[in-house]
């Protein structure tokens, strides 16, 4: 990764920004394509970290890019957003080489679709906010589960179990399949479950594969207004959007913290300092590059390259 990490893209005059998120930022280049730039911005529990992970975004892009042709091979009749990596070479005349460069490698193009107001999550092991319902009720995301689950447990199936789409600074909430049915139409919902669950399976798969616990992962779909088909869209299968766990240690760990190839170095190290939600976090060097090393590790471990390609 590069030394310096990149937290703000700055297009103006060259091309509309649509909107930023906690991590990226969209621009329109017409009216079907959009520029999907992965920032270094990093974040936990909601809110993003002053500084960032130095090229993080490169590396979510290219693992992105990975999963969306893996996929696409794997499951039939499946839609992805991503049209080609990188920047229009309109734009890229108009930028210095290193800019030009550095916005390359942390780029896709993508259709432009109408984004479902849903995160499709899809949960084969209980941890995180679906560990702490069960622990109050039993439940997750209103699912009833069978008594006498441990964290880090595997479960007898996967489980669809949505949240709502904050907007930037407020908390996702966790909702039943019903109550998704409410947001997105029956059938809508149906068709986004059906191919979360499809998505993860196959995902799951080839991580163990190369030793790695899918436990869960976070989707976003889009609607194409043309064809009025749903379309798997944003990030796909990242250490952002994902909780990844060492195979070879997952059974020994089970009932506390597993040791992952995600960003849950950063949540704990928050969380034991008293800075969980805290805006205006800076993390230490330290944190910096150990929460990198492990962006590294699953790119690595998954896709079979080096960090650099």
């Amino acid at each position: 990764m590069t030394s310096k990490a990149t937290v703000k893209i700055d297009l103006e005059g060259k091309l509309p920004k649509i909107t930023s998120g906690k991590v990226r930022d969209l621009y329109g280049i017409d009216d079907d394509t959009l520029l999907f730039v992965a920032t270094d911005r990093i974040s936990a529990f909601d809110v993003i970290m002053e500084n960032g992970i130095p090229g993080k975004g490169a590396l979510l892009t290219a693992m992105s890019i990975y999963w969306f042709q893996y996929l696409s091979s794997k499951i039939p009749g499946l839609q992805t957003h991503f049209i080609s990596k990188g920047i229009p070479s309109s734009l890229k005349s108009s930028l210095s080489s290193s800019q030009a460069d550095d916005l390359d490698s942390r780029s896709m193009q993508v259709r432009r679709l109408r984004v479902f107001p849903v995160e499709s999550i899809v949960r084969g092991y209980i941890t995180g906010s679906g560990w702490a319902e069960y622990k109050r009720s039993g439940t997750v995301c209103g699912i009833q589960l069978p008594s006498g689950l441990i964290e880090g447990q595997k479960l007898e199936k996967p489980l669809w179990t949505p949240s709502t789409k904050a907007e930037l600074g407020d908390h996702d909430e966790n909702i039943s399949p019903a109550k998704a049915a409410e947001i997105l139409g029956q059938d809508f919902a149906k068709e986004i479950e059906r191919q979360s669950l499809e998505v993860y399976s196959v995902g799951a798969q080839r991580a163990e594969e190369v030793g790695i616990v899918l436990a869960d992962t976070k989707l976003e779909f889009g609607l194409d207004h043309k064809t009025n088909k749903v379309v798997l869209i944003d990030e796909v299968l990242t250490p952002d959007s994902s909780r990844f766990w060492p195979k070879e240690t997952w059974e020994q760990n089970l009932g506390k913290a597993q040791p992952s190839f995600d960003k849950q170095f950063l949540r704990d190290w928050l969380a034991a300092h008293g800075l969980k939600n805290k805006q205006g976090v800076e993390m230490p060097d330290d944190v910096v590059a150990r929460t990198a090393e492990q962006y590294r590790n699953a790119y690595e471990k998954i896709t079979g390259k080096g960090s650099g390609a």
